[in-house]
């Protein structure tokens, strides 16, 4: 305003000590206006203004960030299981759901898996991440977590080598049999899938850290033959729980690697739930849809006012979790998760006829004016 007030007397002084009476003055002013000089001094205070006031709310964004993670939690004493071969966060298969809560107290949130049960999230700000799944006698029958929460009796721990595992564990499964079917797993794939303790026991590896130990799914026998088929069969809670899910497992990722958390964002949900069932009804698998439109071009359209925003596309695996761990194996995508520009993001899911899952995640910060 100084600055402002300044520019006006500068360019009104000779005009003021010229023209006394109050009338002509008020003219001289309104004249002033005019003036291509101020207005173009006025143009340039302006706009520095506002970039003054873009980089305060920027700092101001980036300290909330920075808050989120905040603050720091101590990271639990891990003890070695003497009777199962893994645990979780001190947690085993078998273990009651009330002395699971009485240590790590009320999830988080609780969402539908393709199980048929529900993940329960445990965490504070998405540190010593963790989600549970629980039988109906109220037992766990299944356990996941992508950070240093793995214990296990015969030495494997979050960040052992692939080659580590597999000299310990033996050669994976080459396959699942459910009932007269046998579902066979990819050669090439990121993860081993063991049969330990009557439990499938998943471990998925970080191909950009030398393939060293990620994540580990453990899932009971009874509660995976439980599961008839592949996939899934599609539902409305499903689709939302593989929503929040992929969600929370991304800002489990960028805790890991010391980003701040992202804000989930309803208003770009429904952009991407609606490229997700584009997909899912015109079978076809591309950032670019039929129209030749964008992810920029669908998030405008939707009014979406971004200043950075990025898109992540995962198909066919048959949960959250498989689609998560194989995009932070896929280069753009894992840049996409750890990308510290961005603040916001929404997640949608379509199935299509098979029950196969088409994972959208469409991340972007706010654009300020």
């Amino acid at each position: 305003m100084l600055l402002i007030i300044g520019a006006l007397a500068y360019f009104s002084w000779p005009y003021l000590s010229e023209n006394k009476d109050i009338q002509n003055i008020k003219t001289e002013i309104e004249n002033l206006k005019e003036n291509p000089e101020l207005a173009s001094v006025l143009e340039k205070l302006n706009s520095g203004i506002n970039q003054l006031i873009w980089q305060v709310n920027e700092k101001k964004e980036e300290l909330t960030q920075e808050e989120k993670l905040l603050p720091k939690v101590a990271k639990p004493e891990l003890e070695t299981p003497s009777e199962r071969t893994f645990t979780i966060h001190n947690i085993g298969i078998g273990d009651g759901k009330g002395d699971v809560e009485k240590q790590l107290g009320a999830p988080k949130r609780t969402s539908v898996n393709e199980y048929g049960t529900e993940w329960h999230a445990y965490h504070e700000n998405f540190q010593n991440f963790t989600m549970v799944a629980y039988s109906k006698d109220g037992t766990v029958n299944a356990l996941y977590t992508n950070q240093d929460m793995i214990a296990a009796k015969n030495g494997i721990k979050y960040g052992a080598s692939k080659e580590t595992v597999r000299q310990t564990l033996g050669e994976p499964l080459g396959e699942i049999r459910k009932g007269l079917v046998y579902y066979q797993f990819q050669k090439d794939q990121d993860y081993d899938v063991y049969n330990i303790d009557d439990s499938y026991v998943t471990v998925f590896y970080d191909k950009h850290r030398n393939n060293t130990v990620t994540a580990i799914q453990i899932i009971s026998e009874k509660l995976e033959q439980s599961k008839a088929g592949f996939y899934t069969e599609a539902s409305d809670s499903l689709k939302e729980g593989f929503e929040y899910q992929l969600f929370d497992l991304t800002n489990a990722s960028r805790v890991v690697h010391g980003l701040g958390i992202l804000t989930w964002d309803d208003q770009v949900r429904v952009t991407a739930r609606k490229h997700s069932a584009d997909m899912a009804e015109n079978s076809y698998f591309s950032h670019t849809n039929p129209k030749g439109q964008s992810p920029f071009d669908r998030m405008a359209e939707d009014d979406i006012a971004f200043s950075v925003a990025g898109e992540n596309l995962a198909y066919g695996q048959f949960s959250s979790i498989f689609a998560h761990e194989g995009l932070m194996n896929s280069l753009g995508h894992r840049e996409n998760i750890l990308k510290p520009d961005f603040k916001l993001l929404g997640v949608g899911v379509a199935f299509g006829p098979k029950h196969e899952p088409y994972f959208t995640e469409n991340f972007y910060s706010k654009r300020k004016f």
